[in-house]
């Protein structure tokens, strides 16, 4: 593998690295946030047929809202010590692409695995009548896990792209 392809690998792995230890050291916060998300997908999944047409609504504007509040949240402790331009995006792109494709694959890859295999074909190995619990389940676990990690994943890619690299960054806590 030649130099530049292992240091764009090695710029790659950098956000997946930040947002694991951002996720563990902000974790009360983000798995607090998105177990609004959790709570509201596995009584949906389990009982939406009982609930009231408005009540179901209102429940998607609250996970949300949630949500919303998460990124905003993600953002501001990830951006807080960064000196960072929007001017930057564009050289970073032009100069990392690579490292930018491999990361769009690594999430492609999770998308497929947590995604795809998890809701779709192994839903569809199991029984009818397991598979409500199954997928409630499983909603239940994404939210706090898969679906905030690539929150913080895709604030962690902005984090990197729009960086000054020429002033010194403190490490967002």
């Amino acid at each position: 593998m030649s130099t530049d392809l292992r240091g764009e690998v090695r710029l790659a792995l950098e956000t997946p690295a930040w947002t694991w230890r951002f996720y563990l050291r902000h974790f009360l916060v983000v798995a607090g946030l998105s177990l609004v998300g959790s709570v509201q997908r596995i009584v949906v999944v389990n009982w939406g047929e009982h609930l009231p047409a408005a009540l179901s609504v209102a429940s998607e504007v609250l996970v949300m809202a949630a949500r919303v509040l998460l990124l905003v949240i993600v953002w501001r402790l990830a951006m807080r010590a960064v000196s960072w331009r929007w001017d930057n995006l564009s050289a970073f792109a032009r100069e990392h692409w690579p490292s930018l494709v491999i990361q769009g694959v690594l999430l492609s890859v999770a998308f497929l695995v947590f995604d795809v295999v998890a809701e779709n074909v192994v839903a569809g190995l199991l029984p009818e009548d397991a598979r409500s619990a199954y997928l409630g389940v499983l909603l239940f676990m994404k939210n706090p896990t898969v679906i905030a990690l690539t929150f913080v994943w895709w604030v962690g890619l902005a984090r990197q792209v729009l960086r000054d690299r020429d002033t010194a960054t403190v490490p967002a806590t």
